[in-house]
C-alpha cells in the first residue's frame, strides 16, 4: 500500500513538474506540443514494445511440450494471481534474469533466461516468476509508459526553449538565466522522479510476488543469487540496449552510491531485507 501511495505521489509530482516547466519555458502552446509529441512516441512503445524487446533478446516462445516444468509453473502462478495465462519465453543467455512485458494482463508475456533456470532452485524460480506476474497484475507497463511520457515531454520543453527561447503563458520572453537553469535542471529532476517511480514499482512487485508464490524467503534468496551472478556475468544484449535493462528483475547495469538515484531498481540488500521481514511475519 505504501509503495502504491508513493507511486501516486510521484506521478502527481512529475505531472506538476511538467505543468510548472511548461508555463516557464514553453507557454501553453509549447506545453501542449511537447506533450503530444511525447504521447505519440510512447503510444508506439506501449503497443509494440513487447514485440520489440522479445525480438532484441531473440526470445523463443515455449509451451507445455517444449518446456513442460517451467510452463506449468507459470500457469499455476498465473492461476493463483487470478491472471490470464501469459505467453512464456526463454532467452538463451547465461546471465540469470527475467522480465515481464505486454500492455495489459490479456496481452502479457513473461521471459526468463536459460541461465536463471540453471542457477535457481524451483522455489526460487517460482518467486521470480511470481514477481514478474505481479508486474503484469499491477499494470506496471502502463505506469512506466505514462512516467516516460511526462519525462520525455519535460525534456522536449527544455529543447524547445534552447532552440526558440523560453516563453511564458502570455508568450513573453522569460528571464534567460531562469530559462537556462530550468533547461538544465528540469530533465534531471524528471529523470529522478521517473527512476523513483520505477524503484517503487519494484518494491511493490516484490511484495506482490511474495504473496502470489506464498514464499517471500525464496524470492529473497533468488535476488541474492541473481545479484551475485550479475557482478561478474554481463548481459550483452542489455549493454547494447540499456533502455531495456529497467524491465529486468535485477538491473544488469545498476550502480550504487549517488548513481543509485538514477537506478531503476532499489538496492538488492533493501529488497531482501523487506522480503525477509515479510517471511518472519507469516
Amino acid at each position: 500500500m505504501f509503495n502504491m501511495m508513493k507511486t501516486a505521489i510521484l506521478m502527481a509530482a512529475i505531472t506538476a513538474l511538467f505543468m510548472a516547466i511548461g508555463s516557464v519555458l514553453g507557454g501553453q502552446q509549447g506545453m501542449v506540443l511537447a506533450l503530444l509529441i511525447a504521447l505519440g512516441m510512447n503510444f508506439f512503445s506501449y503497443w509494440f514494445s513487447d514485440k520489440l524487446v522479445l525480438r532484441m533478446y531473440n526470445a523463443q516462445e515455449v509451451d507445455e511440450s517444449s518446456a513442460p516444468q517451467f510452463y506449468r509453473m507459470v500457469r499455476e502462478l498465473a492461476q493463483r494471481a487470478g491472471l490470464p495465462m501469459p505467453r512464456v519465453y526463454l532467452i538463451e543467455e547465461d546471465a540469470p534474469n527475467a522480465f515481464a512485458t505486454g500492455r495489459n494482463p490479456d496481452h502479457a508475456a513473461v521471459a526468463a533466461t536459460t541461465g536463471i533456470l540453471r542457477v535457481l532452485s524451483e522455489r526460487e524460480l517460482r518467486g521470480v516468476m511470481a514477481h514478474e506476474l505481479a508486474h503484469v497484475q499491477h499494470r506496471d507497463i502502463l505506469i512506466s509508459t505514462i512516467s516516460a511520457t511526462m519525462a520525455g515531454a519535460i525534456g522536449m520543453l527544455g529543447n524547445f526553449a534552447m532552440l526558440f527561447g523560453g516563453r511564458d503563458s502570455e508568450g513573453r520572453q522569460t528571464n534567460p538565466l531562469v530559462g537556462l537553469l530550468v533547461m538544465i535542471l528540469a530533465p534531471i529532476a524528471a529523470s529522478l522522479i521517473q527512476m523513483a517511480i520505477s524503484r517503487a514499482r519494484e518494491f511493490e512487485a516484490d511484495r506482490g510476488g511474495a504473496e502470489i508464490s506464498g514464499d517471500p524467503a525464496a524470492l529473497a534468496s533468488a535476488l541474492d543469487k541473481i545479484h551475485r551472478y550479475a557482478q561478474g556475468l554481463p548481459m550483452e544484449v542489455a549493454e547494447r540496449h540499456p533502455e531495456t535493462a529497467q524491465m529486468m528483475i535485477m538491473n544488469p547495469l545498476s550502480a550504487g552510491g549517488i548513481k543509485g538515484l538514477f537506478s531503476t531498481h532499489p538496492a538488492t540488500e533493501e529488497r531482501i531485507a523487506r522480503l525477509m521481514e515479510m517471511a518472519r511475519q507469516r
